[in-house]
Formats: structure tokens, C-alpha cells, sequence
């Protein structure tokens, strides 16, 4: 096709379906429009990255005449694929992280056509907060108003997502999670709209980071949070507003030496549906657990 458009259904990732197996690897759709410019936002291993990359390759394998990874596809030709994935210092030549993403991204601004494709994959985490977000917002418009080229832009930058209300060629897709008994579960499907949150923490407590670093981290958050954004802007958050809750930390210290029989107790508890639990059952359920208790303190 010439037309500029790119649809994949059930698209793959060739490679990373090989590792995982074809049963467990989640396929996604892909529905990209001419000049179309694409935010996908979600958590850390949501799925973002694979789901950028399974398209460049896609295009590749379509452009040199090879079966694709997909159900069906029906893509556009390309003359160029530029990509600003990954992020690394070039120690050799002394250039920074942050270097190294501006300049591959120059070439990719510098040098597409209306008839490219671009993949920018968390551009901007290499340089402070506020700075990374407006490079990453005017990248985003120069893409849209002078390229019109399709643009795959994953962010964890949220606010980006407004964009899409401005700009009539942007629109928003996000990796699905959902949330269970306090879990994170990645689905791995990519679909219209936004994430709410990055999710961060949950994956830091997945990593297995101290207890006392995730909650200390989590009370940080929401003391910024309540700042308004101004606030957070004009850097008036101070060193005093974040000074250690020495009682709060050792809270979070002390959940984190729960003992066995009463984290066995904590697990029952998650798993129990009391709907389904007869009062015998509950009691003798209450007198485990009193024992379990008891033997803990002996």
C-alpha cells in the first residue's frame, strides 16, 4: 500500500516470541494512520519497548518481501526507519546518556521524510524532569506540524498524553495492567487511551527492593503530590519537607521482620472469601490462627 496507513492485527514480536514460547507471547494490534503520531504511555514491563520494536520489525520484514509476524498486515512503504531506543553512556568518546539520546534524535528530525517511520522509546529520561518532558513535548510537535511523519513515542511523561485534546494527528494507546489484592498483573495488551500511573513503586517492591526504602519512597510521593504543580516547578519543595519520620520508618522496618506464622496468617487472610465460610469453619479457622499466634510468642 501507498497510501501511508500501517494495520497489523495480532502482530508478534519474532524474537522474543521464540524466548517465551508462541502460546505466552500476547499479540497486539496496530492501526497507524498517515503523519499520525502515536503516545504510549504504562508501566515498566508493560510492554511498551517490545511493542515498538515488533512494529519496526514488522515494517522490515514486509518491506524485503518476508512473511510477517501477524495475522494480517497491511503496511506502507517506508524509505527509512529511524529509532531512539535504548540508552547508554559512549564512554570512549565521553558523551553522557543524555547526549547520546539528542543525538540520535537529531537524526532522525533532521533527516525523515512524510514517507519515515520513527520510534523515540522514553526519550528524555536522561536530563531532569522538567526538562525531559518539554523536549520530549516539542518533539513531539515538530514531528506533527513540520514532518508529518509516523511517530511511535512511548513516555512515562503522562502529561504528554493531553497532546492528543491539541493536536488532531496524536493519539494515545497504553500498556493494560490491572491491580489484584495489591499485585500488579501485566497484561501485555496495548490499547486506546492513557495510563493513569506509572506504577513504579509496585514494580520496585516486585524487584525486591527493602520494604523501608518502597514505603519511605511511597510517603516521599505523597508529600509531592500534595504540593501543587507550581510548587514542584518553582522547586520550592526543601530538604525539611522530606526529613526522615523516624517513627514511620521504623514501622516500615518492623513490617519487614513480620514472622513466618504471622505472614501465613496475613496470606490466609488475603485469600479468604468470607461468603463462602460457615461459622464452624471460622471458628476453627480464629483457633489456628490463636495458636499459631502463641507458639510465635513462645
Amino acid at each position: 500500500a501507498n497510501d501511508g496507513k500501517m494495520y497489523i492485527v495480532g502482530g508478534r514480536h519474532p524474537v522474543v516470541e521464540q524466548v517465551v514460547g508462541r502460546n505466552k507471547f500476547v499479540p497486539n494490534d496496530l492501526d497507524l494512520d498517515d503523519k499520525e503520531v502515536l503516545i504510549i504511555t504504562g508501566p515498566n514491563m508493560g510492554g511498551k519497548s517490545t511493542y515498538m520494536r515488533q512494529v519496526a520489525l514488522t515494517v522490515l520484514m514486509a518491506q524485503m518481501g518476508s512473511f510477517v509476524p501477524a495475522e494480517s498486515a497491511r503496511i506502507s512503504l517506508v524509505d527509512r526507519i529511524f529509532t531512539r531506543v535504548g540508552a547508554a553512556d559512549d564512554l570512549f568518546s565521553g558523551q553522557s546518556t543524555f547526549m547520546v539520546e539528542m543525538l540520535e534524535s537529531k537524526v532522525a528530525l533532521t533527516e525523515a521524510t512524510q514517507n519515515s517511520l520513527i520510534l523515540f522509546d522514553e526519550l528524555g529520561r536522561g536530563t531532569s524532569t522538567f526538562d525531559g518532558m518539554a523536549l520530549a513535548w516539542a518533539i513531539i510537535e515538530y514531528a506533527h506540524h513540520q514532518l508529518g511523519v509516523k511517530t511511535l513515542f512511548s513516555t512515562h511523561y503522562h502529561e504528554l498524553t493531553g497532546l492528543a485534546e491539541r493536536l488532531p494527528r496524536v493519539r494515545n494507546v497504553c500498556c493494560q495492567v490491572v491491580e489484584e489484592r495489591g499485585e500488579l498483573v501485566f497484561l501485555r495488551r496495548v490499547i486506546p487511551g492513557r495510563a493513569d500511573r506509572s506504577y513504579g513503586l509496585n514494580v520496585a517492591k516486585m524487584a525486591g527492593l527493602p520494604q523501608t526504602v518502597v514505603q519511605r519512597a511511597r510517603q516521599i510521593l505523597q508529600r509531592i503530590e500534595q504540593r501543587s504543580p507550581a510548587e514542584v516547578g518553582a522547586l520550592q519543595l526543601t530538604f525539611g519537607d522530606f526529613m526522615l519520620d523516624e517513627t514511620a520508618t521504623q514501622a516500615a522496618a518492623t513490617t519487614e521482620q513480620v514472622p513466618a506464622s504471622h505472614q501465613q496468617i496475613i496470606e490466609q487472610l488475603a485469600e479468604l472469601d468470607p461468603n463462602q465460610l460457615t461459622p464452624l469453619a471460622a471458628l476453627n479457622l480464629i483457633a489456628e490462627w490463636h495458636r499459631l499466634y502463641k507458639e510465635e510468642g513462645e
